[in-house]
Formats: structure tokens, sequence, C-alpha cells
């Protein structure tokens, strides 16, 4: 798996990959999720020039996942993973993450974090077998207790949603 910068010209088919990774919250129920709009190109852009976002390639170097990330109170909080679901169970989102996390290290953060829906079982449960922990209410920090604000300001809680955090050592 090539993991890269996203490209400019890159930002409407991470776009694609969102909407299609979005399907899959259907099957559970989630209609509102699977039919959310992705991030707009201007907030992609931001993350891209900023440095904070990555694709992971097929081997014809087509993007078939994307991470966008920032830094947040000491970590790099991790604001959209995707995997087009004709990419899924492939290891995309894992590499993804392994990637932020080594570039966090190399900034000096202290860890991942970000914030996901509890039951669902390619959100919370997938994070958890892949070492993230699910933070109590004293380990909410205060710059994640502002995205978890804004996110139920767009109702997305909705549904139960969890803040986490994977350290890195």
């Amino acid at each position: 798996m090539r993991i890269r910068s996203v490209l400019a010209s890159e930002l409407g088919v991470i776009q694609e990959i969102e909407r299609a990774a979005g399907v899959l919250f259907r099957g559970v129920g989630m209609v509102e999720v699977a039919e959310d709009e992705p991030l707009s190109v201007e907030v992609l852009e931001g993350y891209r020039r900023a440095g904070w976002a990555w694709v992971g390639c097929n081997p014809e170097d087509r993007p078939v996942g994307y991470l966008v990330a920032e830094p947040v109170d000491g970590a790099l909080h991790v604001e959209q993973v995707s995997v087009h679901y004709g990419a899924a169970r492939r290891g995309v989102g894992r590499a993804l993450l392994t990637y932020a996390q080594e570039r966090a290290r190399e900034e000096g953060l202290g860890g991942l974090t970000l914030t996901t829906f509890a039951q669902v079982p390619w959100n919370a449960p997938y994070y958890e077998r892949l070492g993230f922990r699910v933070l109590g209410e004293d380990q909410i920090t205060p710059g994640l207790r502002a995205i978890h604000a804004r996110e139920a300001e767009l109702g997305l809680d909705r549904w139960p949603r969890v803040c986490m955090r994977r350290d890195i050592s």
C-alpha cells in the first residue's frame, strides 16, 4: 500500500471516496450519515496545504482511501478517514492510521485522537482493535470537546459517539 500526500487534482476523488464509503451506513440504519456530503473542496484543500492530508493508493497509484487530520491539544486529531467500499478490508485504513501516527511522532505529538460512532462495527470497535481506547469524560481535552460539540450541532449525536485516543510510544 502506497501512502502519499493528496494532490490538489485529487480533492474531488477523495470526496467520491467519502461518498462511496458512506453507502455502508445504510446497512446499519444510518441513512442520514450515508447521504451526508463530504468535506468541501475548500476544507480539504486547507488540510492538504497544511500537510495533513494523505491517500492510500492502489497499484496504479489511484487513491482508494484518505485521511485528513490536524493537531489538537498535543495530539494529531483524525478528522476523517475513509476507504472506498470496493477497497475495504484490505488494510487501507490501518495503513493510513499508521502513517498518520508516524507523522505525529515526527511532529512531537503524543498520540492520535478521533471521534466516532460507538456501535458501528467499522468505527469504535475497529479502532479498539487497532489500539485506540475510549476516553472517559475526564480525559476529553478542550479541543476534543469543541469538536464533539460541533459534531452534535451537525446532528451526529443522534447515534452514540465516543472520543478515542491511541498513544504514541
